[in-house]
């Protein structure tokens, strides 16, 4: 399966974002992609860095503009589309969700977003709601896609659950960067941490991964810090780990892979850890802390 990871800057002009997106979209479907994914809350710049009321006008119902602008394009070229929007279910009640959208333009499924961080310049505990879809794999006209987004990319518990449950490939949409006061060796830390966490859900799992990250500066509207540089190095690894593919950190790219899905039958054989789990013996991972 050939596969594009997105990874672009974003600006405060939504139409923009949307029109370089589709135009990436398009040159991917014409290179024979037929998976392309987007980072996450792609349509606008990363507005978590503060909590601002205002911000909530970004959301929109699942389905709503978004899906069927995107929906269009999935069936215009014949792609499964991997899309990340700011979900507006209720009033008063918004999530972080991810939308697959199947060739034909159809909605094939949604993830709510589940692990929400709350840190300085990523204050998204004040915007979303956790999810309440679980760790359930997608299925799609090209394979089951367990899809997550950003801070769970940290939790194993939430790979093992989504590739338990059949997913052949796990898919992080991201938006992920440093602050500028950070040490150059801070900064080489968290970038190597984000990388390996990932790559060990890979290999613990049997089956490839993929993040899509944004890049660019973008400022903190308070002031408070100096806004986030987020870090891009979209990749994609294989089912032991190894590189398939990696982008620069500060270039706008469309990454083209080619994974076969169906190698991680031989890694699992000769790697078991499925078989040799000891799920007798792993009740206490269920409780906060064992005192």
């Amino acid at each position: 399966m050939k596969i594009a990871l997105i990874q672009i800057a974003h600006s405060a002009d939504k139409q923009a974002n949307i029109a370089k997106l589709e135009a990436r979209i398009e040159a991917a479907a014409h290179e024979g992609s037929q998976l392309v994914v987007l980072s996450e809350l792609h349509n606008n710049l990363y507005f978590c860095q503060t909590e601002n009321t205002a911000h909530f006008d970004l959301a929109e119902a699942i389905p709503g503009t978004s899906t069927d602008y995107f929906g269009a394009l999935a069936q215009r070229f014949g792609i499964v589309l991997v899309l990340s929007l700011f979900e507006k279910r209720a009033t008063g009640l918004y999530h972080n969700t991810a939308v697959v959208i199947e060739k034909d333009g159809s909605i094939a499924g949604k993830y709510r977003k589940m692990h929400i961080p709350d840190d300085p310049a990523y204050y998204e505990k004040f915007y979303f709601t956790p999810g309440d879809l679980g760790f359930s794999p997608i299925k799609t006209s090209i394979g089951m896609l367990g899809v997550m987004i950003c801070w769970d990319q940290w939790y194993p518990e939430a790979a093992r659950l989504m590739a338990l449950a059949g997913a052949e490939i796990l898919i992080y949409p991201t938006a992920i960067g440093w602050e500028s006061t950070d040490s150059a060796e801070e900064k080489a830390r968290q970038l190597e941490a984000w990388q390996t966490i990932q790559r060990a859900h890979a290999i613990a799992n049997g089956i490839p991964v993929i993040a899509v990250n944004r890049i660019g500066h973008e400022t903190d509207p308070s002031g408070a810090t100096n806004g986030i540089a987020f870090w891009g190095n979209s990749f994609a690894v294989g089912q032991q780990g190894e590189w398939l593919a990696h982008a620069t950190s500060d270039q706008e790219t469309t990454l083209l892979v080619d994974i076969d899905l169906k190698r991680s039958e031989d890694v699992r054989r000769i790697w078991p850890f499925f078989r040799d789990r000891r799920i007798d013996a792993y009740h206490d991972i269920i409780k906060r802390h064992i005192d």
